[in-house]
């Protein structure tokens, strides 16, 4: 019996691909929609669904969050706002950050496929000043992940794209992306718990607020945390 011929490189790229189509797509035909506006205009709808169908409610909910982080369609923090909205800081968080990271993983899969692997493979086996930046990830791996999911200004998409490109294994792209998004995750889904009395005031709530001190303080202070082990072997191979 002969093997299967491996995919061709465009077959290989496809889900990568979609991907990159629908979110640009999305980025024009759903900003205006899906905002602060959109869920105040229709959360009294939302509210009595969740109370007559609340299983229902959740599944739809939690599906409708990993399509909107699968395909990096805007509304990433409106979808996190709306789960603590109508689901409370618990279950709700549960509910955002799994949603979150099962969204990360389809990216990951996508770009693993169509790229991670040959740039990982050709990595492995180059030398030089390539070989030791891909020594330098392998070593540090937990650390980065951490990093990169702990540090706000590292975009969603990049933090799901670069873990894939430089041969993560799956279970620790899980594992790091579903704990270091927990800090963000609660505070947010803390903030859409309290949207009744923002919209009972017509106001619009405060999404700087993870940039206050008392909650960027212990966040950075995580940062340094994951970042220690990697300070630590610096100084050690100095030495």
């Amino acid at each position: 019996m002969s093997e299967q011929a491996p995919p061709h490189t465009a077959q290989r790229l496809l889900p990568l691909l979609v991907i990159l189509v629908v979110a640009a797509v999305g980025a024009f035909t759903l900003r205006d929609h899906l905002n602060f506006e959109t869920l105040a205009a229709n959360r009294e709808t939302l509210a009595a669904f969740r109370d007559n169908h609340y299983l229902l409610a959740a599944i739809i909910f939690i599906a409708i969050y990993v399509v909107i982080v699968a395909f990096s369609l805007p509304g990433a923090t409106i979808a996190t706002l709306t789960g603590g909205f109508l689901f409370g800081v618990f279950p709700g968080a549960l509910f955002n950050i799994s949603a979150a990271t099962f969204g990360a993983v389809v990216i990951f899969l996508a770009a693993r496929w169509g790229l991670g692997e040959k740039l990982a493979a050709k990595m492995e086996g180059a030398d030089g000043t390539i070989k030791k930046i891909k020594d330098g990830i392998d070593e540090n791996q937990w650390s980065m992940l951490f990093l990169i999911r702990l540090v706000p200004a590292v975009p969603f998409f990049i933090a799901n794209l670069i873990p894939a490109l430089v041969g993560v294994s799956l279970w620790r792209f899980v594992v790091s992306t579903f704990l270091g998004i927990i800090p963000g995750g609660l505070v947010y889904t803390s903030v859409g718990a309290g949207l009744g009395e923002v919209f009972d005031r017509q106001e619009t709530p405060d999404l700087g607020v993870i940039f206050e001190p008392h909650i960027s303080f212990p966040i950075l202070g995580l940062c340094a945390l994951a970042a220690l082990p990697i300070l630590l072997k610096a100084l050690s191979k100095k030495a």
